[in-house]
Parts: C-alpha cells; structure tokens; sequence
C-alpha cells in the first residue's frame, strides 16, 4: 500500500528496524519526500525535476541495502536491486544493463497487480466456491450437436460439452455451499487442473536477452496442465487466484505500473566501487564500459519491456560500495555528477551489536527464541550474554574481514547449533543462555585466528 509518509514519518519506521546510521535514513527519507512534492507541481515544472540520486558508501553489512529495501517496501515504492559486476562478466554486451530496468517494471507490475487482485478477492472467492461445489458434486456430462447451414452445406456437425444438472444434484450443491461457508469441508479433497511452469530457456541461443526472450517464448507456448488432488482449503485459494486474474483488466495493470515505476522506482545498484578504475591511470576497459552503459540509464532513457516503453528519468538510483579501494571520484565524471547526494555509513561498533540484537521488532535473538518456541522449548539471553555475543562479533570483524551484522548471523549459528538440534527431544524447557554459556561455546574458537578465521 502506498504512503505519502514524511521524512519524519520515515525515518521513525525506519529505526524500529535499523539500527544507528541516522544520516543515511535522512538522504533516502528526503529523496522519498521530494518525489512526492514533485508529483503535487504543475507539469510544466514537474517534468525538469529529476531525483537526487545517492551514493551510500560503507562497508558490507551496515545497512544499505536494508534502508534502501524497507523504505521502498514504507512507501510502496517498486524495488530492484543489481550488483553492477554482473555486467562485467565474460559475455556481456551494453544491452544488458537494462535488465536492471525490466526487473523493476517486474516489481511493479506484482504490486500493482497484488493490489487489484485485493480489491476483487471476495467476487474471486465466490466464484471459486462455485467451482469447488461443482467438484465436490459434479452434474452429468454430455455432448450436444450443434449444427449451422454453413455446417451442414460443409457436410460438417461440431460437438460441444455441457453438465446437465438434476434435481438431485441442485439440492446436493445447495448442502455443499453451507457447508462450505462453513468450514466443515476443508480436509475434504478434490482434483484440480493446475498450469505446469513452462521452461523454454533450453530453446534460447547464446547472447539473447534471457529476461525478455523467455517471457516472449512463454506466450507463444501452449499452456500444459495437469491434474493435482489437494485438500478444499488449499484448492479454494488457488481458483481464488486464478478468478482474480480473470476479473483484473491486464492492460489497465501494465499501464499502472508502468507509470508506478517511472515515478516512484527505485533502483538499487550495487558493488559500485568495483566498476571503477581503482586509482589507477589506466582504468580496466571492461569495468569503465560498464559505467558507460549504465550512464544512459541513470541520465534518463526509453526502455522497451514486454509491458510498454518505460522512461527512467524519473527513477530514484541509490548506488552503493565499500569504497576501500578505489573512491567516488574513480568513476568516470559523467557517472559522478548523477549522484550528487553522498552518505557515509559508521562501521558497526560492539555497542551497536548489543542494539541490533535486541531493539529490533524482529531481531535476530527474538526470531532464535520463537523457532525454538515451535519446539516447547523457551530460551532468554542475559545482558552480560548479549554484550558478550556483541564484542566476539566486533573482535571477529576487526581481526577478519568486515562484514557487518552479517556476522551475528554466523555467531549465533554456532553458539546455538547444539541446542538447535537437540530442541526436539527437550519440550518443556527453559535455557538461560548466560556470558559463561557464551564463552565455553566461542572462547576456544575466537582465541584461535586461523579457526575463528573459517567458523565465525
């Protein structure tokens, strides 16, 4: 759903799940905010105001990605995200880089289409009782002979099938659908004809567009179907869903979504610094082609999709990249002068890990003790455990490579992976896990360099 939420508003979502890095939340909150008040300009004005696109600089695993994804996900916004070394790759030819742009046309028309699909649910679901009563209590099925003078001076009779209901059966289905309305037949099982996935890459030569080309093949192959036996509840939100996309206007979607993405896109490119020349004097040809294939992009530019011409003027570009090696000013001027809004993100201290794994509505030791909670088995960390996990994490990336929170991930794998697997056969439960419990599990392996190296 859509939101025409303040900077404000933003930034205050954004911190129930993103902890520190306040200046960023504010850039991404404002460019938001600006595509907004540009829509409210006459057109006159409204067409010379293009987005500030913004260059977020950091590390690996300090929340670019995470701020740029949830603000879209606030505002509704369409969402895509590309690592821009997938176009360096052995192979690549500039058209490429629109993909980039198809793949966001893509996130639109879900959304929009999932928000039609809404609107129409209860006709779907109605229809799809229907069809769910005509299973559970089919009618007769016969064939009738249809003939028109130009059949027959053809010499030619065409046959059509129809159900011819009974009494009986009329009273049987009126039974059904109170039923039915009334949960009692859900574990009742019935057949259904569902769509089979068709794959026509294998017919795909080298060097076509694989986003592009495989949908196009897709609508000219005939639709294979096959039957499938499944229990009412599973079955009626299937013929739901296809109701739904019966009763949705396609063309009236693809249009909405079309002008969604121009504007109010957003695409997320990411690995930045690793198309730039690194300081060098000669700059890798490869890397500094890419950089001008993505240019016209950015600057604003006609692509075709399966769905119509999309204009990317208007599409807010958020780059992003460690930036260790090379800097900001390695990429060639053209590219630079597209991102005039540069944010650096804070490395992650230890106190910042005892946040994130804690304030969070979804935190990561919050997500451990409800999948645990599946088993009967309850868990608490104490503070002394949490500030514990947080400075192995700190200590791991400064002796290690730097990734971030990612690293809580790996650390609280291998803290609970005992625990994890014997959960089963321990319902009813509690573990407190303690700085002592924390330190008798990692001690050993943080204190060797090459093991800690390779397990956290």
């Amino acid at each position: 759903m859509r939101q025409n939420l303040t900077p404000r508003e933003i930034t205050a979502k954004l911190d129930d799940d993103i902890i520190g890095q306040q200046e960023a939340k504010r850039k991404v909150a404002i460019a938001m905010r600006n595509r907004y008040r540009r829509m409210q300009l006459e057109s006159s004005l409204k067409d010379e105001v293009v987005p500030k696109n913004i260059l977020m600089i950091g590390p690996t695993g300090v929340g670019k990605t995470e701020i740029a994804r949830r603000m879209a996900k606030l505002t509704g916004a369409p969402f895509s995200k590309v690592e821009a070394t997938k176009f360096t790759e052995v192979g690549y030819v500039g058209r490429d880089v629109e993909s980039m742009v198809r793949d966001l046309v893509e996130a639109s028309v879900r959304m929009v289409k999932e928000e039609k699909m809404k609107m129409v649910e209860e006709d779907a679901q109605k229809l799809a009782e229907e069809r769910l009563v005509g299973l559970l209590a089919p009618g007769e099925k016969r064939r009738q002979t249809n003939s028109n003078p130009f059949e027959m001076f053809m010499n030619q009779q065409s046959e059509e099938e129809y159900e011819e209901v009974t009494p009986e059966v009329r009273a049987k289905r009126m039974n059904l659908r109170e039923k039915l309305s009334s949960g009692m037949l859900e574990d009742e099982e019935v057949t259904i004809e569902v769509e089979q996935e068709q794959n026509p890459m294998g017919m795909m030569m080298p060097g076509m567009d694989e986003g592009g080309m495989q949908d196009m093949l897709k609508q000219f192959m005939p639709k294979k179907k096959h039957k499938r036996t499944m229990p009412v509840r599973k079955a009626r939100e299937y013929m739901k869903r296809e109701e739904a996309e019966k009763i949705v206007d396609t063309d009236n979607v693809n249009d909405e979504a079309i002008s969604l993405a121009e504007t109010m896109g957003i695409i997320f490119i990411d690995e930045m610094d690793k198309i730039a020349k690194g300081g060098q004097n000669t700059g890798d040809v490869s890397r500094e082609g890419v950089q001008r294939d993505i240019l016209p992009i950015v600057e604003g530019s006609t692509v075709q999709t399966k769905y119509g011409p999309i204009d990317t003027e208007h599409i807010l570009f958020i780059g992003a990249g460690a930036f260790h090696v090379a800097k900001p000013s390695d990429l060639i001027p053209e590219l630079q002068g597209r991102f005039p809004i540069r944010v650096e993100l804070d490395k992650l201290k230890a106190e910042d890990f005892v946040k994130i794994l804690s304030e969070p509505q979804s935190s990561l030791l919050k997500q451990y003790e409800a999948l645990l909670k599946t088993e009967e088995v309850t868990i608490s960390f104490t503070d002394e455990a949490i500030t514990e996990i947080a400075e192995i994490a700190f200590e791991v990336n400064s002796d290690t490579d730097d990734i971030g929170a990612r690293r809580l991930h790996t650390i609280l794998e291998t803290l609970l992976e005992e625990l994890l697997f014997e959960a089963s056969g321990m319902q009813g439960a509690h573990v407190e896990i303690t700085r002592q419990y924390v330190q008798s599990k990692l001690n050993n392996i943080k204190s060797d360099k090459n093991l800690s190296a390779f397990i956290l």
